[in-house]
């Protein structure tokens, strides 16, 4: 029998990237079993059940969008499953990037060009 070998020690970049990796899965299992004790296991927004291997598509949702802020009774936490976690996800990035309302209440135009301005006055010299 050979014996086994085990993997090179990573130094440089790759050493902190996969350490960083290894903390933030650790950081989501601690507070995914913990939410997972806390609330039924029911999607906050479409309301499907899950168990058994179903239950790996039942996400924990962070409320505020900070990861670091995880209060041991679940307040900040809400479980969705995955495609609704997406959907709220996308909401939010929607949300930074559209141009809502300005400071005067009145909302601004996407664009100021009007093709069309003129287009009665350029048929009529056709004629």
């Amino acid at each position: 029998m050979s014996p086994k070998k085990m993997p090179a020690p990573v130094n440089g970049p790759d050493a902190s990237i996969e350490e960083l990796r290894r903390e933030r899965e650790r950081r989501a299992k601690t507070y995914r079993e913990r939410a997972l004790k806390l609330f039924p296991w029911i999607c906050g927004r479409c309301s499907r059940e899950f168990e058994g291997k179903r239950l790996r598509e039942l996400t924990v949702h962070h409320r505020d969008h900070n990861h670091d802020n995880n209060p041991p009774d679940g307040s900040n936490w809400e479980l969705l499953c995955i495609y609704c976690h997406d959907n709220e996800h996308a909401r939010y990035v929607d949300a930074e990037f559209s141009s809502g309302p300005t400071t005067g209440g009145t909302t601004e135009p996407a664009s100021t060009f009007k093709p069309f301005a003129d287009l009665a006055s350029l048929l009529k010299k056709k004629k």
